[in-house]
């Protein structure tokens, strides 16, 4: 039906149509629903291993390859051509290996996902998986909740809701539980609340009405997946990879055109050949599989370490992070509250009054804090039965308060406000004297690091709400309450220093407690360096920024300032937010990295990028850390592929021109080019030393590229010594040798540019890397004394004498590498 059908309905009219009742609907009525309308989610397409096999042929890559086959064949190169075609299967096989692995590592974190919805069936509230509402479900709505069906409201307590995911437009949309009419458009309908929207405040019930692609929501939606998101890093590396091929393309245009001119003898089908496999050879392919893998397994890992990323490219925005903004409850301490002090002429009415403002009159289990706290201290629970809520303004960041409005046994009706002991004082009656003793009574408190409630409450009032009954109130008293530090927190902040990624807390609560928990944890050296959001309202641009810089803790941030911190930091630096509140959202949305812990808001949960399955800061930190890892391999095998690539393409380039033969055949280039990218691509699991992750800009492209063409020209002289060395040989003896030559300088380049350290020092390699490098060389050596190889790549089997030649070379090689690794990072490494 539609949701306009049921706007102008009675609230026992609704009840009927759905057949449906105040207490919700029986398990058998659910199970009978859910045969008939399905489950409560949108039909995804999601790509099959038929897609991802199919979009393997789709690469430039295989197309050059095809295209070199084809010709090859065209030229009567029938060998060539079918090991040209038989490479490119192989390649594609393993891209199609690489990236259903990626779409699987993404379904495995799909059920840390999963929303919850609270319902009441068969007259009990319970919290379910959302996807297994069906109309007829009456559903309990709060602040922070989206909703996942089309609901039609019942019962509104200030609830409001925003819309713009389905609207566009920002302002909150107050909704009520009255009927409607002469309503046209479903935008107009304030009774009825629409799946994919958000609860911004309030709280009330509501009954669904549709559920799935029959939502308002489902009927505007395409909703397609993909295997994997590319990042602007993976963009970036993409696009190089294709100017790279320009370049290399354009230059062997010219080294064709010189050849043709210079050589009068020249085998024109067996050079073309040559030139389309050596351009292959010269193209880093293996990018794209590389970025992909390590994505996924890095998510995968991150898993593990109960970091759960919603996008595989966020890991690039995690390992990008410079600063690291946070609230320290549940992340530096344990958010597990003990009453520490009660200071009160009365202790047990200062308990109970604390209590009665809870949400204990409307949760069978209480889930704040301060709430478990406050009942395991009181003594008489049973004397909570003699009072009945009758309203309550809920606490916001503007009011630091809430208040609610109860009544006694004896029918007398009270106001208790309970909340930030400085607010709660500035509205109570007081003696100057009086009141500048209790304050600094709390302020002693809060020095211990210790968390204050003040409470008080109002029994002759005219109207409740109103702004006159929201003043001169009787001062009850205070509770303190001590949280104690995670063991894992100073070890964290010390991690974050050695990562150089710079924690900065943003709390709400007092200057004193924020001061101590920094100052215990060892993020500032004296507990007074904190400033307040109040001494942030009114500076200028340039001088807020400077505070932000500054200062590591901010205490008493409002959300709107806290949203306002974030935005000047991301003019200069790469800033992630830890949130989990509904006044989160906003800066969770706009930090370039929003990390949600799994017991945030649901509207927090949706605006993050990651979540923690775990709420400490040591989890998001060692997350930063393996997104550093992961960019960091992927950094080395751009150097080592490049470096070498260009050595080859600035060797042969010159070679062609002054050898009467070819100095690789182009199966021998294939072969090469095939053998080598496996320890390439092993290089994304490589173990990474903890120095090399602290800048994790450091290795752009643009910076690091001159340190490429050095390795570049260190390998095409290299080249040329070989040549000088063997240049007597036949001509099938100098080309198995150059092959030899050529792969094992690889797999030595990959050994020394791993790491900035000399490659015999820590940390080794990983032990898949390592097994591909020696099996990759092993392979090298043994072909060339193979029959088939033999007579498949006209490999001639080397002496053993040449092959000692070729070892000192690589020595020597790996010598001048390590050298100039040295001397370029002790002058250009900072």
């Amino acid at each position: 039906m539609s949701v306009l059908d049921f706007v102008s309905k009675e609230k026992s009219e609704i009840f009927s149509l759905l057949k449906s009742r105040e207490t919700g609907l029986t398990k058998e009525e659910v199970l009978a629903l859910q045969q008939s309308f399905g489950f409560n989610e949108l039909k995804i397409k999601r790509l099959n291993w038929f897609d991802v096999l199919f979009k393997q042929f789709k690469s430039a890559f295989f197309y050059l390859l095809f295209i070199a086959g084809l010709i090859a064949l065209i030229l009567g190169q029938r060998i060539e051509g079918i090991l040209i075609f038989i490479f490119a299967s192989i390649n594609v096989l393993f891209g199609f290996w690489q990236e259903y692995r990626g779409q699987k590592a993404v379904e495995k974190l799909s059920h840390y996902l999963i929303r919850k919805t609270r319902v009441i069936r068969d007259g009990v509230e319970e919290v379910i998986d959302s996807k297994l509402l069906v109309p007829g479900d009456v559903v309990i709505l709060e602040a922070g909740d989206i909703l996942t069906a089309d609901l039609r409201i019942l019962e509104a307590n200030e609830l409001s809701i925003d819309e713009s995911v389905l609207t566009g437009e920002s302002e909150p949309v107050a909704k009520t539980a009255e009927p409607l009419s002469e309503v046209k458009s479903i935008f107009e309908a304030k009774n009825i609340a629409f799946s994919g929207t958000a609860v911004l405040s309030g709280e009330g019930r509501g009954i669904v009405i549709n559920t799935g692609s029959r939502t308002e929501f489902g009927k505007v939606t395409k909703l397609t997946a993909s295997i994997i998101k590319p990042s602007v890093y993976e963009k970036e590396l993409i696009d190089f990879s294709k100017v790279i091929f320009k370049t290399v393309l354009i230059t062997f245009l010219l080294i064709f055109i010189l050849n043709l001119i210079l050589k009068r003898h020249l085998d024109l089908s067996e050079f073309i050949i040559f030139c389309l496999a050596l351009i292959v050879g010269l193209v880093p392919e293996a990018l794209p599989v590389v970025i992909s893998s390590a994505l996924s397994r890095g998510a995968l890992k991150l898993a593990k370490h109960k970091v759960v990323v919603k996008r595989l490219s966020a890991i690039e925005d995690l390992g990008n992070m410079e600063i690291l903004c946070t609230d320290k409850t549940g992340t530096l301490t344990e958010n597990k509250l003990k009453v520490a002090t009660i200071g009160s002429k009365d202790k047990e009415q200062c308990l109970l009054y604390a209590l009665l403002a809870s949400q204990f009159f409307k949760k069978e289990t209480l889930n704040n804090p301060f709430d478990i706290a406050i009942v395991q201290a009181i003594k008489n629970k049973e004397r909570i039965k003699d009072f009945k809520l009758l309203g309550e303004i809920p606490f916001d960041f503007q009011r630091l308060r809430n208040s609610v409005l109860v009544q006694d046994k004896q029918k007398q009706k009270i106001i208790i406000a309970r909340g930030a002991p400085e607010i709660i004082l500035a509205i109570s009656q007081f003696s100057e004297g009086e009141k500048a003793k209790i304050l600094e009574e709390i302020k002693k408190r809060e020095r211990e690091g210790e968390r204050v409630l003040g409470i008080a409450f109002k029994k002759s009032f005219s109207s409740w709400p109103a702004e006159e009954a929201e003043k001169n109130f009787s001062f009850l008293g205070y509770i303190s309450f001590y949280d104690p530090l995670k063991n894992t927190a100073p070890a964290a902040i010390k991690l974050a220093q050695r990562l150089k990624v710079n924690i900065k807390i943003i709390t709400g609560d007092s200057k004193e407690v924020a001061g101590k928990v920094a100052f215990d944890v060892g993020l500032i050296d004296e507990p007074s360096k904190v400033i307040l959001g109040a001494e942030l309202e009114n500076l200028s641009e340039e001088d807020f920024m400077k505070k932000c810089e500054e200062f590591s803790v901010f205490a008493r941030t409002a959300p709107a300032m806290k949203l306002r911190i974030i935005k000047a930091l991301e003019k200069k630096y790469q800033v992630g937010f830890l949130g989990e509140g509904i006044n989160d959202a906003p800066a969770l949305k706009a930090a370039h990295v929003g990390v949600a812990v799994r017991e945030a808001a649901e509207v927090s949960r949706e605006a993050a990028d990651i979540f923690l399955l775990d709420s400490d800061l040591k989890v998001i930190i060692e997350g930063i850390q393996e997104g550093r890892i992961i960019f960091n391999n992927i950094n080395k095998y751009i150097k080592c592929a490049l470096s070498s690539n260009f050595g080859n393409f600035y060797s042969v380039a010159v070679l062609s021109l002054v050898l009467p033969f070819l100095p690789m055949l182009p199966p021998q280039i294939l072969l090469e080019n095939i053998l080598s990218d496996v320890p390439f691509i092993t290089i994304s699991r490589d173990s990474v030393d903890l120095k090399e992750l602290r800048r994790p800009k450091a290795y752009v492209l643009s910076k690091i590229f001159p340190y490429i063409f050095i390795l570049a020209l260190i390998s095409s002289a290299f080249d040329f010594i070989f040549f000088g060395l063997f240049h007597r040989q036949p001509a099938v003896s100098l080309q198995t040798l150059w092959f030899i030559f050529s792969l094992l300088t690889e797999m030595v380049l990959i050994l020394s540019l791993r790491t900035r350290s000399a490659f015999f020092k820590p940390p080794s390699p990983a032990k898949v890397l390592l097994i591909s490098l020696i099996a990759t060389s092993a392979l090298g050596l043994i072909l060339p004394y193979l029959r088939f190889s033999q007579w498949l790549f006209l490999f001639s089997p080397p002496s053993f004498y040449s092959l000692f030649l070729i070892f000192l070379l690589c020595l020597a090689y790996l010598f001048v590498n390590e050298l100039v690794k040295k001397i370029y990072f002790s002058r250009y490494g900072q």
